[in-house]
């Protein structure tokens, strides 16, 4: 099998542990607008001509990238540590700042795309930033490659948007191949926003 062939196929095997990526600097500016490009996409009001040709330069983009889709852990999507987000889509902007044995923390603003109602974020993208932190954790603690099979989060106020917020994990302890994990969710000034605690449990070899 060819090197881009393989760049084609669908692993749905254990999880890998995959090496921190050094983007090219045009990624990161790349992820930035079209992160922007979501917060627009669940806000605009625009005459059909608008969406139209939102419609036609969309569909331009997707033919321009879609030749250079690749493997999971190939391209520097979800890879990228300097990045807020890794540089995926899929993860809320955050930024790690601390990444080692006693606590991993990151600091992002959640942002139009995650709105919940009432000018607040879903209350869904909490448990998100939380998983996301979670592995993190169990990976900077160099436990062995874990799958999340708990996670409980308190939500103690609403968690605003625009508003710099910190998520720091740590291990609360280890029992074999269970790592048990928690972490808060605050404002800068401290303020408590959700609490969590999980469960990640390690992957027995050929475990999907």
């Amino acid at each position: 099998m060819s090197e881009s062939d393989a760049d084609k196929v669908d692993l749905r095997s254990e999880i890998p542990r995959f090496k921190e990526a050094t983007p090219p600097p045009a990624f990161g500016e790349f992820v930035e607008h079209m992160r922007r490009l979501q917060d627009l996409a669940v806000s605009i009001d625009a005459p059909d001509e608008v969406y139209a040709a939102a419609r036609d330069r969309a569909a331009e983009l997707v033919e321009l990238l879609a030749p250079y889709q690749a493997r999971e852990g190939k391209g520097p999507a979800n890879r990228s540590m300097s990045l807020p987000g890794r540089g995926s889509l899929l993860m809320p902007p955050f930024r790690v700042e601390k990444f080692d044995a006693e606590s991993v923390v990151a600091r992002g603003v959640l942002r139009r795309y995650h709105l919940g109602g009432g000018g607040v974020a879903h209350g869904g993208v909490l448990p998100l930033i939380f998983d996301d932190n979670f592995g993190n954790v169990v990976f900077a603690a160099k436990r062995p490659i874990s799958r999340t099979a708990y996670l409980h989060v308190n939500y103690r106020k609403v968690t605003p948007l625009d508003v710099p917020l910190v998520v720091e994990g740590t291990v609360d302890r280890v029992d074999g191949r269970k790592t048990f994990v928690t972490a808060r969710l605050t404002e800068e000034d401290g303020t408590l926003l959700a609490d969590a605690e999980g469960l990640m449990v390690q992957l027995l070899p050929g475990q999907p």
